[in-house]
């Protein structure tokens, strides 16, 4: 608990070495030993960032405890559940999320039954699974499940500080941080904010008190905070939670690489989103470079774990790139970025189909601004995906042409608001338009993008974050981004709105 991970492995491991040849000589006695070091082996690898071998150790421990609970339930079912729980959360780390989900499921369930017969003993550990099982449903895309999930957890946990603060505090900081980002999925957006600031004026404090513990989790909290403000066109507060955070895991980083740089690096991807909705285009290219830089790395050793992040990284530097006039090596990280997240798409299209969309219509529109043809294989591949995915290589008349009338004028609307040429009296028009078209079943998630748009935001990413946007949708949303750069783009938007 108070981050001497190296210490703690040296003691797990010998624990399971002494109790291993223990096990060998008088496996009925010494089984339930083993099977306990093991998890907690596990655990100690896994905080090390060492995920391979936490999942050798930690599989070892659900083997041995579902052997023990078959033979003797109430003893060993408890422990058979915090094994499930620790399993889950290191096929986590290494992108196993569909076995992930399956580990979580099981512990929930034993734990539900087990705080059924026994709340108090048992509540707690059904809160933390609770909220492990909200991460892993958001990982696949399954939104309004992870919400659920997590708003158990908090309630959870909010019932148990209440009653014991000193001990359950950081547990209720960690569970509103991850209820704020389901909130943020589903586009609840003020309530996402309060989670999320509730849960780092918990970690502040927390970490005041004892920075070596809680350090890691200000950082993770402020990062998301970050997110959530720049949701709500609070850019400039967005960067400072942003940047504290990217400040705090440099630190981390430096006194232990292999557990803190996947933080870094998410950490300046979103540092790099966050300059870019601020205009600050160079600052963007050089967060951006290097959170690719250290994903790069990261997804040479673990491919499984670390390519979709480092799709998401190449993606934003791409848009950074072409924020900054340079199309053609923009096209080049699109690309890139497609290619890394083909697979995963293909495993799992309900998880990465909206990025995998979002890539494509960012590739396309970089391809015609360099002037260069788009890679035709690449674009079938992923046109399988997301539904034909090469609506954006038709010329920008006639993609214009596949929008109804009344979208093209919201859009022509959100780009001349966007940069400041939209009459002060039709503003208010338009923020009415686009919350009635918020209401419509087809157009619904397009309108909360452009509204995204109108509050500031301009990483195509981020806009598109929790939103069901079919390839329609992102057209728009693509062609609404470019016009707000490009005059002939916004010239053919206004034409188009006549």
């Amino acid at each position: 608990a108070l981050g001497r991970h190296e210490e703690a492995l040296a003691a797990a491991q010998e624990a399971v070495d002494l109790y291993r040849d223990l096990a060998a000589q008088n496996p009925q006695a010494f089984r339930p030993d083993l099977a306990a070091a093991l998890n907690n082996l596990g655990a100690m690898l896994s905080a090390l960032g060492r995920h391979e071998e936490a999942l050798a150790a930690a599989r070892e421990a659900v083997d041995l405890y579902r052997r023990l609970a078959a033979q003797n339930p109430q003893a060993f079912r408890p422990y058979l559940a915090r094994s499930l729980n620790n399993l889950g959360n290191i096929l986590s780390a290494l992108g196993r999320h569909e076995e992930a989900l399956a580990a979580a499921k099981e512990a929930v369930d034993l734990y539900r039954d087990l705080a059924a017969q026994n709340p108090q003993a048992f509540l707690l550990d059904l809160a933390m699974a609770l909220n492990n099982l909200g991460s892993d449903l958001a990982a696949l895309g399954r939104h309004e499940e992870a919400l659920a999930a997590a708003q158990e957890a908090v309630d959870l946990y909010r019932d148990l500080a209440a009653q014991n603060p000193q001990a359950f505090r950081p547990d209720l900081a960690m569970a509103l941080n991850n209820l704020g980002t389901m909130l943020s999925a589903l586009g609840r957006h003020q309530e996402a904010l309060a989670a999320a600031q509730e849960a780092v004026d918990l970690y502040r404090r927390l970490a005041a008190q004892n920075p070596q513990a809680f350090r890691p989790d200000l950082a993770m909290a402020l990062n998301n905070l970050g997110n959530r403000l720049s949701d709500l066109g609070r850019h400039e507060e967005a960067l400072g939670a942003t940047q504290e955070a990217v400040d705090l895991y440099r630190s981390l980083a430096a006194q232990n690489p292999v557990a803190f740089r996947p933080d870094l690096a998410r950490a300046l991807n979103n540092l790099g989103n966050r300059l870019s909705d601020l205009g600050r285009h160079e600052e963007a290219l050089g967060a951006t470079q290097e959170a690719v830089d250290l994903y790069r790395d990261l997804a040479a050793q673990n491919p499984q774990a670390f390519h979709p992040d480092l799709a998401t990284a190449l993606g934003a530097h791409g848009y950074a790139r072409l924020q900054a006039g340079q199309p053609r090596a923009a096209a080049d990280a699109f690309r890139e970025g497609l290619e890394t997240l083909l697979p995963f798409a293909q495993a799992l299209p309900q998880a990465f189909g909206g990025l995998l969309s979002t890539l494509l219509q960012l590739y396309l529109m970089a391809c015609q601004a360099a002037g260069c043809e788009p890679d035709q294989a690449l674009l079938r591949a992923a046109g399988q995906i997301v539904g034909g995915g090469t609506m954006g290589a038709i010329p920008l008349e006639e993609a214009l042409k596949t929008l109804p009338e009344p979208i093209r004028a919201l859009m022509a609307g959100v780009a001349l608001a966007a940069r400041g040429q939209l009459p002060p009296e039709q503003e208010s028009e338009l923020a009415q338009a686009l919350a009635q078209l918020a209401e419509h079943p087809a157009w619904g998630a397009l309108a909360q993008a452009l509204q995204r748009v109108l509050a500031g935001r301009r990483d195509p990413q981020t806009i598109a974050q929790g939103l069901d946007l079919d390839e329609t949708d992102l057209l728009a949303l693509t062609l609404t981004l470019a016009a707000i750069e490009d005059d002939g783009v916004l010239q053919a938007l206004v034409d188009g709105a006549d």
